[in-house]
């Protein structure tokens, strides 16, 4: 491939600002546009509002943000329904410019209070002899159920993704306690690619002050070009979390 593979990685917060006192779609597809990413794994993307938001948003009720945000730069995009309330749902998404071949959405569940899902898609990439195994997570909050999902996305990984396939796997992995990197890297062999480009994860939450590094790509089968978090008034005014690309190479 002549230029190196775009992606990036972003919790949007159901399409609210912060505290959930705006609509930000509209600011993010503007936002997105400017990135010009290949693929994009999308956490917390609202399906259908619930009644609540579609009082308040009048003109939303079941208006799906995946194929707004694709919008005509985005020819394939997949969604996959995690959390159902009031009549509305969210989940996560992938939004790519090149044809996802097939997808499936995992229930992941550690609990039956906190819905969670696993979206794998593959992805063909033009310039790449195989397609491109991508995977969409939001874990739990809690450092137990996050460990059974660990363990519920090796499982997968490992019966469904040969060992010579790019992989990679994104999202907002909610991490606190800096886990998630040493076991991905020893159970499944993944590097995450701020610390192997910068030496550390990005910070990524809140936006307007990040702090957390709760947002990670991992990848297997690829060189790092770059990696990058998107801070800045013009980006947390969109969502809680920042967004991270990075410009990745088969290796």
């Amino acid at each position: 491939m002549t230029s190196p593979l775009h992606i990036a990685s972003y919790n949007i917060h159901k399409g609210l600002s912060q505290f959930n006192r705006r609509l930000t779609v509209h600011e993010l597809r503007d936002r997105l546009g400017t990135l010009g990413t290949d693929i994009v794994f999308l956490q917390e993307v609202q399906g259908c509002h619930g009644l609540r938001a579609a009082r308040r948003f009048h003109h939303l009720a079941c208006w799906p943000q995946t194929e707004f945000l694709a919008g005509q730069v985005y020819t394939d995009f997949a969604y996959g329904k995690n959390c159902v309330y009031d009549t509305g749902h969210h989940g996560n998404a992938i939004l790519s410019r090149y044809k996802i071949l097939s997808w499936e959405n995992e229930d992941i569940s550690a609990h039956a209070y906190e819905s969670r899902g696993m979206l794998h898609c593959e992805i063909e990439v033009p310039g790449m002899a195989t397609p491109v195994h991508c995977i969409n997570v939001h874990l739990g909050l809690t450092e137990g159920g996050r460990k059974r999902q660990l363990a519920m996305i090796a499982a997968r990984v490992h019966k469904l993704v040969p060992d010579d396939a790019p992989l990679i796997l994104a999202g907002d992995f909610n991490d606190w306690q800096m886990r998630v990197g040493r076991y991905f890297h020893d159970e499944l062999g993944l590097a995450e690619v701020f610390e192997a480009h910068h030496g550390k994860s990005a910070r990524s939450y809140p936006s307007i002050l990040p702090l957390f590094q709760l947002d990670r790509i991992y990848v297997r089968r690829f060189k790092i070009e770059a990696a990058h978090v998107h801070t800045g008034n013009a980006w947390h005014r969109i969502s809680d979390h920042a967004a991270l690309t990075a410009k990745l190479r088969p290796a």
